[in-house]
């Protein structure tokens, strides 16, 4: 959690857990932030902050991915890459590019909704990390976006388009912008941000790649160029490795911040926050930043990532931080959660709706989450499922507990506790072939087909049993239960890995083999993470 509101300084990062390819605007005195979400469902978190350094989540802009049969499997890597946030005309806009389908973009009147349907502005492949930009001076709207080699054969270069001041569609074919293959060095340009300042186009974009990159600054008076370069923030002799792509925003006192990600690992992508200035025109200290006019942005210390620094000039805001804690009321979870793929749409009221059983949860009166022990072909990896109910995994070291009831008599039906990625573990309950009850505790490399045991079964009480994961330094976990008499640890130590794109994930998950009619259900409750 960032510090208490007394402190006159905050420390990076201020959301350190997995918030990729973060975006922000300020309406009035409130800052919004959104974020990459892949195949995840919902998707386009939406955050919300006074001061810039603390956050709550307080939705999700995307109910369900499209179409809706694409994503009715894990897409991990695919869906919603590098959203751009931005409020126009009393409307909140965020344009995503799918790199399999093309640019994309909602609406809504508030943060809240309610959001439109997705609308494709533009089709094609390898379209990815789209920036609007209505220009208040002229009324021309314009868009910029990268591209994706792996879809389209093309990267390293933004292309500008003039865009309907409707945001329905684009005017033109297009133009390159900016070739990052033309300026020396310069690889894996993307993730572009679009602004209109003091008389010039900026386009604040990253390069270099994820890991080992630099944020970069271009400019130009007329918006299809040319544009000049700058790097303006790169990892120097700091531990912030390749500071990426983020965006600015303006305090109402006129103060500049920029907000960024790191790519830390198993963690993803955390989130940090840099002062920013503008440097003066021909400054004499600052040779070459003149150019022909204006100033250019200087982010962090100097162009160096700061790890503490003093707190933007904003009224004091209680600590807070995106909810990880959940009680489930009414069987409800908390918008902390998402799915891996698109869920079964609710059934229509009436006599006729359907079984409510028939989803992945069951509603009901008092709290605790009962999932669903779906029935499917997969049950031996739980990467390939659907309905796996997963959160970020914190980025610092923390205890992960919850209580699980298998309220199943299936044969091979299981329920459990999961920390996944590329590879993954779980520990559970599993109902054995004689009807009684296993504490089980799997494993599956990455690239493997199938898991393994971690641990050796052992007898569970049909009681339930409580789990918990000891996430340490480096996401290296540890998995332990108590039947009733304590925590008793359970297999190795277990280091967690990321997806291709995204972090490790927190997983409560339910199935059984194929077969018919229902398989049971499994009930989860008090669900708690707790700083370590």
């Amino acid at each position: 959690m960032s510090a208490p509101p007394t402190d006159r300084t905050y420390r990076n990062p201020v959301l350190d857990a997995d918030w990729s390819d973060p975006d922000v605007i300020r309406v009035g005195d409130d800052f919004y932030l959104t974020a990459s979400s892949f195949g995840r469902v919902p998707g386009l978190p939406l955050l919300h902050s006074r001061d810039l350094v603390n956050w709550t989540l307080v939705g999700h802009a995307l109910h369900r991915l499209e179409p809706e049969d694409e994503f009715a499997v894990p897409r991990h890597d695919r869906g919603v890459w590098a959203p751009s946030l931005r409020h126009h005309d009393g409307r909140f806009w965020i344009f995503w590019g799918d790199p399999d389908q093309g640019v994309f973009q909602v609406n809504a009147p508030g943060i809240r909704g309610p959001w439109t349907r997705p609308h494709l502005v533009k089709a094609g492949k390898g379209l990815i990390d789209p920036c609007p930009l209505w220009d208040e001076e002229t009324g021309e709207a314009y868009l910029v976006h990268a591209w994706a080699k792996s879809r389209s054969g093309v990267k390293n270069r933004l292309t500008g388009h003039r865009m309907d001041p409707r945001g329905t569609g684009l005017l033109d074919e297009g133009e390159v912008i900016v070739d990052g293959d033309r300026i020396p060095g310069w690889f894996t340009l993307e993730g572009p941000k679009l602004y209109r300042h003091d008389g010039w186009f900026w386009i604040l974009a990253p390069a270099g790649g994820v890991e080992t990159g630099w944020q970069g600054a271009f400019r130009s008076r007329d918006f299809f160029g040319p544009y000049e370069e700058k790097v303006v923030l790169e990892q120097r002799d700091t531990d912030v490795n390749g500071p990426h792509q983020g965006g600015w925003v303006r305090t109402p006192s006129g103060e500049d911040w920029f907000l960024h990600f790191q790519q830390r690992g198993a963690y993803g992508r955390v989130v940090h926050l840099q002062p920013m200035r503008w440097s003066a025109a021909g400054d004499p200290s600052r040779p070459g930043e003149g150019g022909s006019g204006g100033g250019w942005p200087v982010i962090g210390n100097d162009g160096a990532p700061v790890t503490e620094h003093r707190r933007p000039d904003l009224p004091a805001q209680p600590a807070a931080a995106p909810a990880t804690d959940d009680d489930f009321p009414g069987g409800r979870h908390g918008p902390q959660w998402q799915w891996t793929a698109n869920p079964p749409a609710d059934p229509p009221p009436g006599p006729d709706g359907g079984d409510p059983h028939d989803g992945w949860t069951t509603r009901h009166s008092g709290d605790g989450l009962r999932l669903t022990c779906v029935r499917t072909a997969d049950a031996h990896d739980l990467r390939a499922l659907p309905n796996v109910l997963t959160q970020r995994l914190p980025g610092t070291p923390c205890t992960v507990e919850v209580d699980l009831r298998l309220d199943s008599t299936e044969p091979g039906a299981r329920a459990g506790l999961a920390v996944l990625g590329d590879a993954y573990a779980w520990i559970g309950i599993q109902r054995g072939a004689d009807g009684t009850a296993h504490l089980v505790h799997r494993f599956a490399e990455a690239g493997a087909a199938g898991e393994r045991d971690a641990a050796h079964p052992r007898l569970a009480p049909e009681g339930g049993v409580r789990l918990r994961i000891e996430a340490g330094a480096g996401a290296r976990c540890r998995f332990s239960y108590d039947t009733g008499d304590g925590f008793r640890p359970s297999g190795r130590t277990f280091a967690a890995t990321p997806w291709r794109w995204v972090g490790a994930l927190l997983g409560l998950t339910a199935l059984a083999p194929t077969g018919r009619g229902s398989a049971g259900t499994a009930a989860f409750t008090g669900f708690r993470i707790t700083p370590a």
